[in-house]
């Protein structure tokens, strides 16, 4: 009974293994940071990809449609920087993290003005839901973010490359939210501008924290300091980072199912209670909050 128990485990353990292995299809590390560490870098025609990409964007804001959104999503090249400054951490590389980050700076300083200017010159000013949707941050865009996060990175490091990047591109959308800061500024809607922003900051640090971890399960080389109380440094710094930005967006959540669970109540209330043969109701305006 012993070995037939053994030999299940035995099964069990190398089922699990092969099919979870992230070793399997790996690319060389090599090309893997070279590609990595180009697309950090916004330089002539990402510059410009990225300048078309916000317009895009803005527009479907707009205008509040989807498909045009996602369509500036999949052109976007926003990932990059942010991969780089995952994979920097991951590897003690410190010109890679300066350098994804100050391009990051650069792009999100850039998306954040052309938006701006689109939405000042615009002739139509109304806040459209799909704008809407990226003002309140909560604890789903953190498990969004993180996930997405993950598939992306996984994908950069496999030799057969394929379509999970653009998707995650979608899932985590980073476009959106700077034309929303874009609009919150032209508007002179600073909640709209902090709430935002915020979102994208919430976008990229997971991004950065599932690259990092990926990097470090994969057992990418690192290099080494002469000092090391820097690296513990960087993980105390990268740990305070995710409090910061966890911490209000749960709080936020926990908002938003409570306005949830009331408006769920109120139209149950609404249904059985104002259920009369002759009459029906054929307004109605739930207002959550004093």
């Amino acid at each position: 009974m012993q070995d037939e128990n053994d030999t299940v485990q035995g099964a069990l353990r190398t089922f699990f293994s092969k099919r979870f292995n992230l070793n399997l299809g790996k690319a060389n590390e090599e090309e893997v940071v070279n590609s990595i560490s180009r697309n950090s870098v916004f330089l002539g025609g990402p510059l410009w990809t990225l300048i078309f990409a916000i317009i895009i964007a803005s527009v479907g804001l707009n205008v509040n449609s989807t498909a045009v959104i996602i369509g500036a999503m999949l052109i976007s090249p926003l990932m990059g920087p942010i991969m780089g400054i995952g994979l920097g951490i991951g590897t003690n590389d410190f010109e890679l993290v300066k350098r994804g980050g100050r391009n990051l700076l650069i792009a999100t300083i850039i998306s954040i003005v052309t938006s701006t200017i689109y939405f000042y010159i615009t002739p139509l000013h109304e806040a459209q839901s799909e704008l809407l949707a990226r003002t309140t941050p909560s604890i789903w865009d953190v498990f969004i973010a993180f996930t997405g996060g993950l598939a992306g990175i996984i994908a950069a490091t496999r030799k057969d490359k394929s379509n999970v990047v653009p998707g995650v591109a979608i899932a985590t959308a980073l476009m959106p939210p700077l034309c929303t800061a874009g609009y919150g500024l032209a508007m002179g809607n600073w909640p709209f501008f902090f709430g935002a922003l915020y979102l994208f900051f919430i976008n990229s640090l997971f991004i950065c924290i599932s690259t990092y971890l990926i990097v470090r399960f994969l057992k990418f080389n690192k290099k080494h300091f002469e000092d090391a109380g820097v690296e513990k440094k960087v993980s105390r710094y990268i740990l305070i980072s995710v409090l910061v930005t966890v911490i209000p967006s749960i709080y936020l959540a926990y908002g938003i199912v409570q306005k949830s669970i009331f408006e769920n109540n109120a139209q149950t209330f609404i249904r059985e209670q104002f259920n009369f043969t002759t009459t029906q109701v054929i307004n109605r305006n739930l207002r959550y909050g004093k």
